[in-house]
């Protein structure tokens, strides 16, 4: 009696139903894919990456271009003496003047004043410069002590009127009251050339000289060149 027992007892046991374990879990539902999004994530990342190679790549690109290493004046040249080759970054919005064309340059004049260590562009030179409105270029040949030492293109002076030698009494009275008084021949005038003494072997110091006056001012000054009656000061530029 009591084995029956037993045995029922476990018979009514096992017929109970199992329970899930804690640890169990429901399978998730499959996750939906979308094969464009993912497409598109890829195709901005390769966009990116050839933006930055781009960028990296055009930064990174120079180019020969001339330097002007002296002080060019308005209506001088190029040369091989006042310039050099420099690489910098290509920029196609300046229009730099490059290696190549430094040939073709050379026979152009400059409409302004370069100064030195400057990058010129093409818009700087012109096959024939035009003279500006009202303005006249004289060429006054000076001796030693009618310039000041270091005079170069570019400079702003003052000429005065001087008396010389062989001048007659009048205008040698002239040229003292002229100095006396302070009162300058020109009082503004701009320095475009400096030609030295052509003379190699013996200096005299002499040099020819090209001014750009108001036109007003040119006759006075040519006359007084050609008797040798003109200094030059100079004074600060405007």
């Amino acid at each position: 009696m009591k084995i029956q027992e037993r045995t029922g007892a476990g018979a009514g046991r096992s017929a109970a139903p199992a329970q899930p374990s804690v640890g169990d879990r429901l399978p998730s539902p499959p996750r939906e894919r979308k094969p464009a999004l993912a497409a598109l994530a890829v195709l901005l990342i390769l966009l990116g990456a050839l933006g930055a190679t781009m960028l990296v790549l055009r930064v990174g690109e120079r180019v020969e271009v001339v330097k002007v290493t002296k002080d060019i004046p308005p209506g001088g040249k190029i040369t091989d003496q006042n310039s050099t080759i420099v690489m910098v970054a290509d920029d196609p919005g300046i229009n730099y003047i490059k290696e190549s064309q430094l040939k073709t340059i050379q026979t152009y004049q400059t409409v302004t004043m370069i100064p030195g260590g400057t990058l010129p562009v093409g818009e700087m030179f012109a096959k024939e410069p035009k003279m500006p409105a009202g303005k006249a270029s004289v060429g006054v040949a000076l001796k030693e002590g009618q310039y000041y030492a270091d005079i170069k293109g570019g400079d702003t002076v003052a000429a005065y009127r001087v008396g010389s030698r062989g001048t007659s009494s009048s205008d040698s009275e002239q040229g003292s009251s002229s100095s006396s008084s302070g009162n300058a021949l020109i009082a503004n005038a701009s320095v475009e050339k400096v030609t030295g003494d052509s003379d190699a072997t013996v200096s005299t110091g002499s040099k020819s000289i090209t001014l750009l006056v108001d036109e007003a001012d040119a006759a006075a000054l040519a006359s007084a060149s050609s008797a040798g009656e003109v200094a030059l000061v100079r004074v600060p530029g405007k």
